[in-house]
């Protein structure tokens, strides 16, 4: 048997400072069947310049205005061949070249009523020094997921049927239709964990370690929540929206760097490994 398509989507803005890393990061997989599409939002940064370069490596590419990153991979969604699909932003790499090798074994195993599975993803500072892994076993995480924890999205593989059954992403959310999506599956339905393996780095800084930016992301997850039913805030959302707003606080209080190493002072008392201090790192 042939070995079944794979499909990465790649959403990529002004993004040439990090996508040839990306791109090498999925042209030097040892899984023999893949198909690489990119959707570029019009960059005026390089970026076009480096998919021309790298033409050869990409199945797909299209650069013009969109409106965002669900757009872009919705845009993707509409090219894509392959049976299960996963997708990246410019900033994430897959984590060694034999990672879409070891997702397929896995794949072949997973009951054909699952239409999700997923592996770990590590969190990397700006400058790629790896903070720590995030992703657990679904036994462990689905009461958290459905009261609003977003499995690590990276590295989620998405069977085809999944879209043709439920539609796109919405395009509505800015931040969280990631994690709409999943639920319209979740709610009723279970993923699969792919154990023992990192399917990709996620950059961390900037808009992702904002308190701002992770309060919409917070709010975005309730309107999510009650498109389906979730109708009263969990108990883990609403301490979740109260860490926000003091990690909020203490930013205009005592500043941004202060902060920081408080947030991870107590992380350090909780034996967790450190994230603020680290996350936009670039020396």
């Amino acid at each position: 048997m042939p070995a079944p398509l794979l499909t990465v989507i790649v959403a990529v803005f002004n993004g040439a400072a990090t996508l040839q890393q990306c791109i090498d990061s999925v042209s030097h997989q040892s899984y023999p069947n893949t198909e690489l599409i990119i959707i570029d939002g019009d960059s005026r940064d390089g970026t076009v310049d480096l998919l021309q370069k790298n033409d050869q490596q990409i199945s797909y590419w299209i650069s013009e205005p969109d409106h965002g990153v669900y757009s872009a991979w919705n845009k993707g969604l509409a090219k894509a061949k392959g049976e299960w699909i996963c997708f990246l932003g410019a900033d994430d790499y897959f984590w060694n070249s034999q990672v879409l090798e070891c997702v397929q074994v896995a794949l072949e195993r997973v009951p054909s009523d699952v239409r999700l599975a997923y592996g770990q993803v590590m969190l990397v500072s700006a400058d790629g020094k790896s903070l720590y892994p995030t992703g657990e076993p679904w036994g462990n995480f689905k009461g958290r997921f459905l009261q609003g924890l977003c499995l690590p999205h990276q590295g989620v593989m998405h069977h085809r049927s999944l879209f043709d059954q439920n539609g796109k992403f919405d395009e509505s959310f800015r931040i969280a239709a990631d994690y709409e999506l999943m639920l319209r599956e979740l709610k009723t339905a279970d993923a699969i964990f792919i154990p023992d393996i990192i399917i990709a780095a996620m950059r961390q800084g900037g808009l992702s370690s904002n308190p701002s930016n992770t309060i919409e992301t917070m709010h975005e997850i309730r309107r999510a929540q009650k498109m389906h039913g979730l109708h009263f805030p969990s108990i883990f959302w609403l301490r979740a929206m109260v860490r926000v707003y003091l990690r909020l606080f203490l930013w205009h209080l005592i500043g941004e760097s202060t902060t920081r190493k408080l947030l991870d002072f107590g992380r350090r008392i909780k034996g967790l490994p450190p994230y603020w201090t680290k996350a936009n790192r670039s020396d």
